[in-house]
């Protein structure tokens, strides 16, 4: 059968027709808010390159995760930004370091939302780079147990879940180890397991204040034309014990999560980069994008490709004009 008899228009004549036959589905369940925490009390600094993002002081950190449980969010991702940096990165693991701080004072006044906290030490360095550096390189082995020390101390501190997203081999395995020895074998991970050199990135180390010093992360991070590679990282962190593997950036790297989503049977997870985000600010404040459709659309593509939770910075925004369920 075909034209006249098949009409594919018919399913699309109204707005319940369109929403009964919606293959995929977007809702506020599915989203990650992420959040940066800077020393200070009061601060609620916005970034230049991400309007409408802020570096926040603990106190103000605790009332914008607490707007993000009451819009229906379940889940924030916290970044540091240390009141000083060393070569080891030390803030990160210590007990009272500022995501650990952040953590505790969140899970004390919103219980329920899901905390995630990113594990890497590119903020809290003083080179920018995401471990101990050795002969001007990450020293992987090195680096691995600090990220075990900081796993720890993350999951003491209230962490639902921990988020290592330096890209060092065998990252997902020390943390797996160092959580259980220390009694959390319930906190999970979110492995950032196909984690790509991105120049999205850039508004990102605005925020976070993580540019390295130099050099790049080229070294570690992957390889934008590489995609069979992608799936080794994949599932070499799915066969270490990651709960959740996520694919970073989302919007150029639609394949990858598609092909992650038909490899592994665990959750799918993509990152919606500050450069994405960005891009599409500053193109609404020109009027010459709709933002107020554009980012739905942006975020069921996402979805669509097989991503089952997306961290987004349009988070809030979605769910503020969520209704009924209907994006389209």
């Amino acid at each position: 059968m075909g034209f006249p008899v098949d009409r594919l228009r018919r399913l699309r004549r109204t707005a319940n027709l369109r929403r009964m036959v919606q293959e995929t589905q977007l809702s506020v369940s599915q989203l990650i808010y992420p959040l940066f925490v800077c020393p200070g009390q009061g601060v609620r600094r916005e970034v230049p390159s991400m309007p409408g993002v802020f570096q926040l002081s603990t106190d103000q950190d605790v009332e914008e995760a607490r707007r993000t449980a009451d819009l229906g969010i379940p889940a924030v991702i916290l970044f540091g930004i240390p009141e000083e940096k060393d070569a080891t990165g030390s803030d990160a693991y210590s007990e009272t370091g500022i995501i650990q701080r952040a953590t505790e004072a969140i899970k004390k006044t919103v219980p329920d939302l899901i905390v995630i906290d990113d594990l890497c030490f590119c903020e809290y360095t003083d080179h920018g780079h995401c471990g101990i550096i050795r002969d001007g390189d990450v020293d992987n082995d090195a680096t691995l147990e600090i990220i075990g020390k900081t796993a720890v101390a993350q999951a003491r501190a209230g962490a639902d879940i921990v988020a290592p997203s330096g890209m060092m081999d065998g990252a997902v395995a020390a943390i797996r180890s160092a959580l259980d020895e220390a009694g959390f074998p319930n906190v999970a991970i979110m492995a950032y397991a196909a984690k790509y050199a991105s120049a999205f990135y850039g508004p990102f180390r605005d925020a976070a204040e993580s540019a390295p010093q130099f050099g790049d992360r080229r070294a570690y991070q992957m390889n934008p034309a590489n995609r069979r590679e992608a799936m080794l990282e994949i599932l070499f962190d799915d066969t270490e014990g990651a709960d959740i593997l996520m694919v970073k950036p989302a919007l150029a790297y639609l394949d990858i999560i598609r092909e992650a989503r038909d490899r592994v049977l665990k959750p799918v997870a993509a990152y919606n980069v500050s450069g994405e985000y960005s891009m599409v600010k500053a193109a609404a404040r020109l009027g010459w994008v709709d933002e107020e459709r554009i980012v739905p659309e942006i975020l069921i593509a996402i979805r669509r490709a097989g991503a089952d939770l997306i961290i987004t910075y349009f988070a809030q925004d979605v769910a503020r004009r969520w209704k009924d369920g209907i994006w389209f």
